[in-house]
């Protein structure tokens, strides 16, 4: 059994979304971070940054924080979703480092202040939204050759999905993507990728360009 700790976020859905797609036993613990319950000391026991998502696994006796790591543990763990030949396997690497280091920081920005804090920082706002459309047609290219990001579906996908699934968010036209919008739609698709999108609640559901 494994302690999931999450909210619905980008970087929480990651998580879900493997778990579900590896058929892994896991119990939900939400971490309500609209509350600062990120900050309660039992949390921080597990999660050091105070950030979710976290997960304690009793199998293995293993905590971790981090999303990244997390996704390379599970997938360590069941053998699934990791390419096996070395190629594959490094390109998947690659593609979730591109996540974890632009992809969701950038477009974590475009969030604030595009969609919260709008007409605050017109420069702020005029920078993220290139950034966000530069990094979107850095995916397009990719999967203009590719189904998936390494080829086959991997974690990268599930890294990344999640905050593609946020493109209202960051005043993103899908279609101005069609390889991307194919591609998020081949995703959503998925029962697993549907059933970890409602973890720890159901939401408004995935939205669709």
């Amino acid at each position: 059994m494994i302690d999931l700790y999450t909210w619905t976020t980008p970087n929480g859905r990651k998580v879900s979304i493997a778990l579900e797609e590896m058929g892994l036993a896991y119990e939900v613990y939400p971490i309500d971070i609209m509350a600062d319950e990120q900050f309660r000391p039992q949390f921080l026991k597990i999660s050091p940054n105070n950030k979710i998502p976290a997960i304690v696994d009793h199998e293995g006796g293993q905590a971790l924080m981090e999303s990244g790591a997390i996704l390379l543990y599970l997938a360590e763990k069941t053998g699934k979703f990791m390419p096996t030949d070395d190629a594959g396997r490094w390109r998947a690497m690659e593609w979730l480092m591109w996540q974890m280091g632009g992809f969701g920081p950038m477009l974590g920005q475009a969030h604030h202040f595009l969609k919260f804090n709008p007409g605050k920082a017109p420069y702020a706002e005029e920078r993220y939204a290139k950034e966000a459309a530069r990094l979107y047609k850095v995916l397009d290219t990719q999967l203009a050759e590719h189904d998936y990001l390494a080829g086959e579906y991997s974690i990268a996908d599930m890294a990344a999905w999640p905050w593609a699934s946020r493109f209202e968010w960051q005043g993103v036209d899908l279609g101005d993507f069609p390889h991307v919008r194919d591609w998020y739609l081949r995703i959503a698709d998925r029962p697993a990728v549907q059933r970890g999108y409602d973890v720890p609640k159901k939401d408004q559901g995935i939205p669709m360009p």
